[in-house]
């Protein structure tokens, strides 16, 4: 065997001795996760929030949907915790209800940004050229757009549903996940194992997902959780607007929408959805910030 090709398999072999040292490196990041304070505070209250959803039919005193007129614009009491709306429906089986909403929303808009933008991204970094010039003038178009402004454009085009807020709140979250990708890219796709798999015969579709793009994932999953939070207070926005869920849907944006006509007479109605969404933005922009530190490659130090 030539020393070019014993070269070649070594390179070769650092890249998957890197691979599984993954297993160390999620370890090393989650005991600085654990150091982060802060960080912490940010995990229990979005777990908190996830329990409630998944838990919703089990722990909701009453029925979202169910119009109680003699009961209506009732204060916090022992069998209303947050009172009632206009129509004397329960606030707090809304909040609870809405919080499986809202998850679902930005999840679902998340995965739709990230799947579309690092797709993008990966191709534009690794092929260069004239497709990275192609994609990348065409992530500066989206870029030109406000993201509400974009969203709004988008739902007045489809329809306001829940579904199409998805689509234009994933769409608008496209750009990011793109431009961080391809800087990730540009700068992996440059090392020595890359050099050596693709000398082994290895496919570019091969090497891009296989090799560099699990080695490119601490950025996208540090993006996810940060656009989580954006995607749900945009969301929220575009039902307060009337562009996004529709009456009766237990959704907090929409019910900020109902209770601003009653924030002299009885605030709550707002105040507890509005409540809701501050939390849980506060909860993932803490835990992705803490995320951020511990996958920073200078904790280690």
């Amino acid at each position: 065997m030539s020393q070019s090709a014993v070269q070649v398999k070594g390179e070769a072999k650092k890249g998957v001795l890197k691979r599984s040292s993954k297993v160390e490196r999620w370890l090393h990041v989650y005991k600085q996760l654990k150091k982060n304070k802060m960080a912490v505070v940010g995990a229990w209250i979005v777990a908190f929030y996830f329990l409630v959803a998944l838990l919703a039919p089990i722990i909701a005193p009453y029925d979202p949907l169910q119009i109680d007129l003699v009961n209506k614009l009732q204060g916090p009491s022992w069998e209303h915790w947050m009172g009632t709306d206009d129509k004397g429906r329960d606030i707090l089986s809304r909040v609870i209800y809405g919080s499986q909403l809202s998850l679902a929303v930005g999840s679902v808009s998340v995965l739709i940004g990230a799947v579309l933008g690092v797709m993008l991204g990966l191709i534009a970094g690794y092929y260069g050229k004239l497709i990275d010039t192609v994609i990348m003038r065409f992530i500066d178009i989206l870029l030109a757009f406000p993201g509400i402004l974009l969203a709004l454009a988008i739902i007045s085009a489809l329809g306001p549903s829940l579904i199409n807020v998805m689509i234009a709140v994933g769409i608008f979250s496209v750009p990011t996940f793109a431009r961080i990708v391809r800087g990730s890219m540009l700068s992996e796709k440059k090392k020595e194992y890359v050099d050596a798999i693709r000398a082994l015969g290895a496919s570019d579709f091969h090497i891009i997902v296989v090799h560099i793009l699990p080695n490119i994932f601490s950025p996208i999953i540090v993006q996810g959780t940060l656009r989580l939070a954006t995607a749900i207070l945009t969301a929220a926005g575009l039902s307060f607007l009337g562009m996004g869920a529709q009456p009766p849907s237990p959704e907090w944006g929409a019910m900020l929408s109902d209770g601003r006509n009653f924030l002299w007479t009885a605030p709550h109605i707002a105040t507890f959805p509005g409540l809701a969404i501050a939390f849980i933005v506060l909860g993932l922009n803490l835990f992705g910030d803490g995320l951020r530190d511990a996958l920073d490659p200078r904790s280690k130090k």
